[in-house]
């Protein structure tokens, strides 16, 4: 039974980031990527919370969920995109929400949260082209769109 991957509320007028992409494979594939995203983390520099215009080195964490029933989103993770992939087309649309948690150590080693960012996350696959459209709806935007995108591809990449 397929089931609808596309989020009704996602911006069509106003689109943040769009990028296109020669792309040999499927939807399918895609979202296994997506998934092998989920729960990965790396270090970045971003402006400190406490102190204006001091650099600070922070944990930025990510947290996959893909479209579901056109209203809401469900976790996209090793454990659960083998249930996931039989709901998916090898071509088409499929809306994702990419929560990014953010944390650094303080002076004491003590990890204190900062507020994440939310962005929302279009693929659009027609005749081997990816097109990628990234909105941020929620957070300080920490990491812009582009880096978004760019962490997606590069996780396509490593799994090719």
């Amino acid at each position: 039974m397929m089931r609808k991957r596309v989020y009704h509320r996602f911006p069509h007028r106003e689109v943040q980031f769009e990028q296109k992409h020669r792309y040999y494979s499927d939807l399918i594939y895609f979202v296994k990527a997506m998934a092998g995203m989920d729960g990965k983390f790396g270090m970045f520099v971003t402006e400190s919370t406490t102190k204006k215009g001091h650099r600070i080195q922070a944990k930025r964490g990510i947290n996959v969920e893909i479209a579901m029933n056109g209203m809401e989103f469900t976790s996209l993770n090793y454990n659960n995109v083998d249930s996931v992939l039989e709901t998916i087309e090898p071509e088409g649309i499929i809306d994702f929400r990419v929560n990014l948690s953010y944390s650094y150590l303080d002076g004491k080693y003590n990890r204190v949260p900062i507020k994440g960012d939310a962005y929302l996350v279009r693929a659009i696959l027609e005749s081997e082209v990816l097109t990628l459209r990234i909105n941020h709806i929620d957070g300080p935007e920490r990491t812009e769109c582009g880096r978004v995108a760019d962490t997606i591809i590069d996780e396509l990449r490593r799994g090719a």
